[in-house]
């Protein structure tokens, strides 16, 4: 037989021709040139990735009769007769056909003499996880002590079943599973040498089917290349692996972004015609929205191997990096639920509709404005609305528009005497201190405001004696009397009235107003809870200032320790303070004292809470 076999022709013959497994070279190479060696050596990894290839050429380095090196000469009579199988002082074994304790011992029967013409006798024990327990026990002494011409090389696929006590008595060398770029790398390479024409996907195809192993990939390029008659094609090597075309991958995905199930399952139906390995299409479009999702990150970290770089970025720029990331796990949970599925069709359709159903409609980020909502469909902003109204009540309790400020139980209380229209004085108290606590936890108590919220600088708050009426809030139809002043002792009332939510209502209430100069307003966010802050934020804080003051207002957010009481560490307190009254109210009543006495109970402190009127 004249042909010979990629995997045989293009064994390397030298450490410098090996590709990868620079981690173990660069070791044996030092070892080789600085005269340390080693009596015995394990090489571990999974098939085809140059155990025995290693090991062969360490003992070529051993028994070159140009003396002990890593580089071997190659033409001496030791270098001949190793490169071509028929060394009589290189004995290769096959642990797997040689399992019993007589195979061991007889073996090592021999293992004193001398060689007979090299330097080393050597010993390559294959699959030597394959051993039995009695052969590895008549092995452990020859192999922590051998006499001085005896170097063992040791080669398993399987560490974990080897003995701790010859593990310990071995240098252990894991030789790593090869990289696509590796392998695609080294068969252009040979290819090149061998003067087979090919195309790059191809060979992109080979490497991933080869799973590591560069001695599938040229077994697998031998078979491409008869199948191909004497050429790599892309479509040659889909049909010999029975991997989908990439168009369909593509169709797919196009069809899945545009929500479209109908076009998704004409696509599967497409594909069916051709019997498609269905896991391996999951496979080709988890890998396809894993380019997506990196070209959406990094977008000049996208490879162009496939000669799709422009699909890729157009798959990038047509949806969200959230859909990207639901999608390809719908596509990994799919090719593991095929084997539960009726039929691998059903399972591929099942896989595809379930991302198209539980796509979400949008995702709520405060950082996204409403019109970018808006641009995406009304459904998408109808979907980001809908968050909104149950915490309406909570953070906000005055809308926007400073119409609404006196609701009816507010403005009952304090303008009971007179007529609603004249008297300018009434909205007064409202807009200080006897909104409810229900709408606010944080202003039913004025008194503390002031003394806890105030700044270093000067407040004119306090105004009752020096200006019985104040102008600000005289009249609760005009919005320019009833802005608040934006001033720090005046923030935590404000803040309530900025219309703000969700997260970035959360970041304004850990926020101090540590000064204000003109337009300009400084912030200070609590240092607890800065890894919240983005500045998106700040600009959404200044732009509702700007909406409430009908002006441009800058703000500047830093980290750092608020001086003074924030928001949330005022409505906190405030609601400690009303949970302790409410303690101190349960306690002191005759009739659960009463209770108590006559059955001998206790309260259950943690189950009071406090009535929100």
């Amino acid at each position: 037989m004249s042909h010979q076999v990629l995997a045989r022709k293009w064994r390397p013959r030298v450490f410098r021709e090996m590709v990868g497994q620079e981690h173990v070279l660069q070791a044996l190479i030092n070892a080789l040139d600085h005269d340390r060696l080693h009596h015995a050596y394990l090489f571990t990894g999974t098939r085809g990735v140059g155990k025995t290839t290693v090991a062969r050429i360490l003992a070529k380095c051993l028994n070159c009769e140009v003396g002990v090196s890593s580089e071997p000469c190659g033409t001496c009579g030791s270098c001949l007769e190793i490169a071509e199988g028929r060394s009589v002082d290189l004995i290769e074994v096959d642990a797997a056909s040689r399992t019993k304790v007589e195979d061991t011992r007889e073996l090592l029967e021999n293992v004193q003499y001398a060689p007979t013409r090299c330097r080393y006798k050597v010993y390559l024990i294959d699959e030597v996880h394959m051993l039995s327990t009695s052969s590895f026990n008549a092995l452990l002494k020859t192999l922590e002590e051998p006499p001085p011409h005896v170097i063992f090389l040791l080669a398993t696929t399987d560490p974990q079943k080897l003995p701790a006590t010859v593990l310990s008595r071995c240098l252990q060398f894991n030789l790593k599973n090869m990289s696509p770029e590796l392998i695609v790398g080294y068969l252009k390479s040979v290819l090149e040498q061998e003067m087979v024409s090919f195309e790059e996907p191809a060979l992109w195809l080979l490497a991933r089917a080869a799973e590591g192993s560069m001695r599938d990939a040229l077994s697998l390029t031998d078979q491409a290349v008869a199948f191909g008659n004497g050429k790599l094609a892309e479509a040659d090597v889909r049909n010999m692996l029975g991997t989908v075309d990439l168009s369909f991958v593509y169709r797919l995905l196009e069809a899945v972004a545009a929500q479209d199930a109908a076009a998704a399952l004409d696509v599967v139906e497409a594909m069916s015609e051709h019997a498609p390995d269905y896991a391996g299409t999951l496979d080709e479009l988890a890998s396809l929205l894993h380019r997506v999702a990196v070209a959406q990150a990094v977008p000049d970290a996208v490879d162009n191997s496939l000669g799709d770089a422009e699909q890729v970025a157009a798959f990038a720029a047509g949806m969200t990096a959230e859909d990207a990331q639901l999608y390809y796990q719908f596509a990994i949970t799919g090719k593991r639920d095929l084997a539960l599925a009726p039929d691998a069709r059903g399972g591929m359709d099942m896989a595809l509709l379930r991302m198209i159903a539980f796509r979400p409609a949008a995702v709520i980020d405060d950082s996204v404005s409403t019109e970018a909502l808006e641009e995406r469909g009304p459904e998408v902003a109808a979907a980001a609305k809908k968050p909104d109204s149950p915490q309406a009540p909570e953070p906000v309790p005055v809308s926007p528009a400073p119409e609404p400020i006196v609701s009816e139980p507010v403005a009952s209380a304090p303008v009971a005497p007179g007529p609603a229209a004249p008297e300018p004085a009434a909205p007064e108290p409202a807009a200080t201190a006897p909104i409810p606590e229900s709408k606010t936890p944080g202003m039913a108590a004025p008194e503390p405001v002031i003394p806890q919220a105030a700044a270093p600088e000067p407040v004119a708050t306090p105004q009752p004696e020096s200006e019985p009426a104040p102008a600000p809030e005289a009249e609760p139809g005009h919005a320019a009397t009833e802005r608040l002043p934006l001033e720090p002792a005046r923030w935590p009332d404000l803040l309530d009235r900025l219309g703000l939510n969700g997260l970035v209502y959360n970041v304004a209430s850990h926020c101090e107003l540590r000064q204000v100069e003109g337009d300009r307003a400084w912030f200070t966010l609590d240092e607890s809870n800065a890894s919240l802050y983005n500045d998106a934020h700040s600009q959404r804080i200044a732009a509702a200032l700007g909406k409430y003051y009908q002006r441009d207002i800058a703000v500047e957010i830093e980290p750092g320790s608020p001086r003074y009481e924030t928001p949330a560490q005022r409505a906190h307190r405030l609601l400690e303070e009303r949970q302790a009254q409410a303690l101190e109210s349960i306690e002191s009543d005759p009739g659960v004292k009463l209770l108590l006495d006559r059955f001998e109970g206790s309260i259950d402190r943690d189950s009071v809470t406090p009535i929100k009127h």
